[in-house]
């Protein structure tokens, strides 16, 4: 069974840093796509990062110079170091990895979301 697990959310004040873990179990994700979108109360759903299976990166301009975004095959895991963060980053944080063969996705898998608040 597939299944993607986030940790590493929470509570963090304005400019401070937090860092996002979304392991993967059930297959290799080495081909996979994998990154982060987030969700706030009201918004539609947004990409953040993601990275190919090619380690090409690709940044929301919202989040660009604050996040990184990683990914470590060996350990199924992709990682989102994120920092100086503002209020407006409060969000459910969602993993996902996208498997895509001659431009069609083929399988897609997500997270359940954890949850970024940003406040003093």
């Amino acid at each position: 069974q597939v299944q993607l697990v986030e940790s590493g959310g929470g509570l963090v004040q304005p400019g401070g840093s937090l860092r996002l873990t979304c392991t993967a179990s059930g297959t290799s994700f080495s081909n996979y796509a994998m990154g982060w979108y987030r969700q706030a109360p009201g918004k539609e759903r947004e990409l953040v990062a993601d990275i190919s299976s090619g380690a090409s990166i690709n940044y929301a301009d919202s989040v660009k110079g604050r996040f990184i975004i990683s990914r470590d095959n060996a350990k199924n895991t992709v990682n989102l170091q994120m920092n100086s963060l503002k209020p407006e980053d409060a969000a459910v944080y969602y993993c996902f990895a996208r498997y895509t063969l001659w431009g069609v996705t083929r399988a897609e898998y997500w997270g359940q979301g954890t949850q970024v608040t940003v406040s003093s």
